[in-house]
């Protein structure tokens, strides 16, 4: 049967709480789905925040006490989705994990908040957010079906540059890849978070699995990010999907602000900090959603064309995968496995059995 799929990526941003963000990816979903939406991916951190601008007090053999207090902020507004620190994988997807006395359910709620949004609107999500475990921060992507639930989730396994002082690192055993069925279109997705995708061996591990779904949640806003994805496109005959945040100054929650640097007296903060450029690149690495600027998701509705309303939306063919690997499979016939190998801990690179 024809493998025809609508999917879009939405720039959205992160609102000054949990509940109101939640409410607005509700909004969002529901949106896409009234456009014939059926797989959706928001952006790197968009549930409990990038925290862009932010220093935390720090600075090399220096803490400052308002740092402590912003992070405490940070910490308090990511999401709990009862998981553990060293990560339970399938014993946390099939709620196999032990749960306290007197709950229904492990964490904060967000899952099940999540796993509603995807069955009621019909439409499968990705998102990113900031998850707690124990005492440290993830900066993870969660895929939830709208039929099975929750399915996976990763976290990042090199946060860049200054992230790494609120982040933890993810186990690389969470790059497993994961499969689905949507309207009898056949899907092995998987995810690569921001500056992850500049990693040649990473994606190859994700090229491995025989991927025809890469999802790149991002912060980056340059325009650098498109030639990026459109090589990882081409380079993997894969379809690409990468969401970004568009947001200002004077947009961004209050815990970043109020302890971040000082505007200049001149400015009213309405400058963008992320001009976004979301975008859907095709297996041969050409684009088949133009990247998108200057526009959010929140506070647009019943907007024509959607990319007014934040969201990239285009139909794509899954065995255009295939058709791309007349003459080149990275991990196949193209990658002389006789002479080069990789292997990640923890991690099959077979492509997963459907």
């Amino acid at each position: 049967m024809p493998q025809k799929l609508t999917v879009a990526v939405a720039q959205a941003r992160t609102l000054e709480d949990r509940p109101s963000t939640l409410t607005a990816l509700k909004r969002i979903t529901s949106d896409a789905a009234s456009r014939g939406v059926r797989l959706l991916l928001f952006p790197e951190a968009y549930l409990g925040g990038y925290p862009r601008t932010c220093d935390f007090g720090t600075a090399v053999g220096a803490r400052a006490p308002h740092g402590r207090d912003q992070f405490l902020r940070y910490f308090q507004s990511a999401v709990d989705l009862g998981d553990t620190p060293a990560g339970a994988g399938d014993d946390w997807v099939e709620r196999k994990l032990p749960v306290a006395n007197g709950k229904n359910y492990r964490g904060d709620g967000t899952r099940e908040f999540l796993e509603q949004v995807a069955k009621e609107t019909d439409v499968f999500i990705a998102t990113g957010l900031i998850e707690k475990a124990g005492g440290t921060l993830y900066c993870s992507v969660v895929y939830v079906d709208p039929s099975r639930g929750v399915l996976g989730k990763r976290r990042k396994v090199m946060p860049t540059a200054s992230e790494r002082l609120i982040w933890g690192q993810g186990s690389p055993s969470t790059l497993k890849a994961i499969i689905t069925e949507i309207d009898g279109v056949r899907l092995t997705i998987g995810a690569a978070i921001c500056w992850e995708n500049f990693m040649p061996l990473l994606r190859q591990s994700l090229y491995s699995q025989n991927v025809n779904l890469y999802l790149a949640p991002t912060a980056d806003a340059r325009d650098t990010w498109l030639p990026l994805m459109r090589t990882i496109g081409g380079e993997g005959r894969t379809f690409v999907l990468s969401a970004n945040q568009c947001m200002r100054y004077n947009e961004l929650p209050s815990w970043i602000t109020e302890a971040g640097p000082k505007q200049d007296a001149s400015s009213d903060g309405s400058h963008y900090i992320s001009t976004g450029g979301s975008c859907i690149v095709g297996p041969l690495g050409e684009v088949r959603g133009d990247p998108i600027w200057e526009v959010s998701a929140e506070g647009t509705k019943d907007v024509n064309p959607p990319s007014k309303a934040g969201l990239v939306i285009t139909e794509i063919d899954l065995e255009d995968c295939e058709r791309g690997r007349l003459d080149m499979d990275v991990a196949g016939s193209y990658s002389r496995n006789d002479a080069f190998k990789l292997t990640v801990e923890g991690l099959d690179l077979n492509p997963p059995p459907f």
